[in-house]
């Protein structure tokens, strides 16, 4: 019901809403709609009531709570399934339990906290409370095992144009999974994948962006950035989750349908590293080169001294001037 009260404020945000006209939208008494006004404005959201005129919604709160995403997706959403918690060890290890009971693709797990957040290769994510988008998409394409990797590629261009959209700042991808703000990381994301010898059974592409931090650990202080920090105001969580599902439904959609050369150029557009000279670090070796582009399979590909390409796979990137 909370959904509902609130898609009816929010639709009727510039006017007063009647509590008769709710409790008739809802099926349920004028008692009730005012115990849900209340649980509404314990969560933060400001909504005026003056009497004979009703409800009006005139400032949402930034807490993340199920009914607030819930309520701003739309009717026809891919993702249907919201799993929120107040505080997980990590959004990757609840979804992937959730994947083992079945969850369908478009379930989404969004925490306010994490305590084992991590990235790639096992490091640590920080995760406090109140401050990031800790989320997990789950999805069940029907693709190749050597094409999952690609849904990285897919995610990042997702979630930098919504980063754009939300807050106009200028987003760049360095491949493959980092989101960066004038230089600094701001956003990881992290691809996980389930399967058969012969196919993908399901894919978990956890997603952590740092939004409403003020400050970072000592170690952290000179690689990261938040959003409020580059944009100088606080950025509404929900808000901006919303937008990344919808360029992420419309683009995985696209992707289905007409294949990576379509995500291509819109993940090189937004590329930091190509043209410039980097630093790969893969699991057995490290060599530096020009990153030239990325392949019709998302996959990096470096120029040597040498003239020799070398595509690159999995790697941490670097850029250097050595």
């Amino acid at each position: 019901m909370l959904v509902r009260v609130l898609q009816l404020l929010r639709d009727n945000q510039h006017q007063f809403l009647s509590g008769e006209k709710i409790s008739e939208e809802l099926g349920c008494s004028r008692t009730m709609v005012w115990k849900y006004i209340e649980s509404l404005r314990k969560e933060g959201n400001e909504i005026l009531a003056v009497s004979n005129k009703g409800y009006q919604l005139i400032g949402e709160t930034d807490q993340l709570s199920e009914h607030e995403i819930k309520s701003r997706l739309m009717e026809d959403s891919l993702f249907k399934h919201v799993h929120f918690k107040d505080n997980v060890d990590s959004t990757q290890i609840v979804a992937q339990r959730l994947v083992n009971e079945g969850a369908h693709t478009g379930t989404i797990v969004i925490a306010n906290e994490q305590t084992l957040g991590r990235g790639r290769l096992g490091r640590e994510w920080f995760s406090p409370p109140d401050t990031g988008i800790w989320m997990s998409i789950i999805v069940r394409p029907e693709i190749e095992l050597r094409e999952a990797p690609q849904l990285t590629l897919v995610t990042a261009v997702a979630v930098a144009r919504a980063i754009s959209n939300v807050t106009d700042l200028e987003v760049g991808i360095k491949w493959p999974n980092d989101i960066l703000i004038n230089g600094k990381k701001v956003v990881g994301i992290l691809t996980e994948m389930q399967a058969d010898p012969d196919r993908v059974n399901s894919v978990i592409i956890g997603i952590g962006i740092n939004t409403n931090q003020e400050k970072f650990p000592n170690e952290l202080k000179k690689i990261a950035t938040s959003l409020s920090m580059e944009k100088g105001k606080k950025i509404n969580r929900a808000e901006l989750i919303i937008q990344i599902l919808k360029e992420f439904e419309w683009l995985y959609d696209a992707y289905l349908t007409m294949g990576f050369q379509f995500i291509k150029p819109l993940w090189e557009a937004r590329a930091v590293s190509i043209g410039k000279r980097v630093k790969a670090v893969t699991t057995k070796e490290v060599f530096y080169g020009m990153a030239i582009g990325i392949d019709d399979q998302g996959v990096l590909l470096l120029e040597d001294d040498d003239g020799k390409i070398h595509p690159v796979y999995s790697a941490d990137i670097n850029h250097t001037m050595d």
